[in-house]
């Protein structure tokens, strides 16, 4: 007899882990087609335990697990290729990576679009990918699939995006453009070149220009969407940088 809401080899990743009684773990797991949600690993803290070396943070992995309530238990977990363990400012990248995506998601929610963006940023903050190209991809390309923000090939009235203008981008909306160059921008908006718009559409990070425009145009989408709650990755994120500067 099969075991009810058996699920068995869904591609998933670990968000964060925390003991759970006396030899088991407590897991937050993104899955392509389930969602994030809860799973406990019985006994996955004994220290035969097969899952010791393979319940990691950042490493694509197969999960089999069975019930229906909010605290699912996994069944198996099996490696799904591997991708170069993160360390260094890369690991700290991935702590962001994973505090967005539950600051942003909720739970038994399934996206397979937005699973396939962290896919894509972890094996690019474990390869050879500009760090900065990276997180900028993973904040917008995310707040977009999740339906937070809009596309950026047209702007607020329908029509398409001219390289050679401005544009206003407000909060998480449509580009505005923008009739009153002379003037600062008010509010929680910045003032982009329709020519970078283009270019993050695309998924065109080669110009360094596009990549500090895409910091500022993500910098207002999550301040919009996050309002003043601080990330805490993103500060220790910020301290690093400082310190290298």
């Amino acid at each position: 007899m099969s075991q009810p809401g058996r699920v068995d080899k869904q591609p998933g990743y670990i968000l964060h882990t925390q003991p759970y009684r006396e030899t088991s773990l407590l897991l937050e797991v993104l899955t392509r087609d389930h969602g994030r949600f809860s799973l406990v690993a019985r006994s996955a803290r004994r220290p035969r335990s097969d899952l010791r070396g393979v319940l990691l943070p950042f490493q694509p992995l197969t999960l089999s697990w069975f019930g229906k309530g909010e605290l699912r238990t996994l069944h198996a977990a099996d490696w799904d290729g591997g991708v170069r363990q993160l360390t260094g400012l890369p690991l700290v990248c991935g702590f962001y990576l994973n505090e967005l995506m539950m600051k942003l998601t909720a739970r038994d929610d399934p996206e397979p679009r937005a699973f396939s963006v962290y896919d894509r940023a972890v094996r690019e903050l474990a390869g050879a990918a500009p760090l900065s190209t990276a997180l900028r991809r993973y904040e917008l390309r995310l707040a977009q699939v999740l339906g937070y923000a809009p596309a950026l090939g047209r702007d607020s009235r329908g029509e398409a995006i001219a390289a050679d203008r401005h544009y206003l981008c407000r909060d998480a909306a449509m580009p505005e453009p923008d009739e009153h160059p002379e003037l600062a921008p008010v509010g929680r908006a910045v003032r982009l070149p329709g020519e970078a718009l283009l270019a993050i559409d695309a998924d065109d990070y080669a110009q360094p220009d596009t990549r500090g425009h895409a910091r500022q145009l993500s910098r207002v989408w999550l301040s919009a969407l996050l309002g003043d709650e601080p990330l805490a990755s993103r500060q220790l994120l910020q301290a690093i940088q400082s310190l290298s500067d």
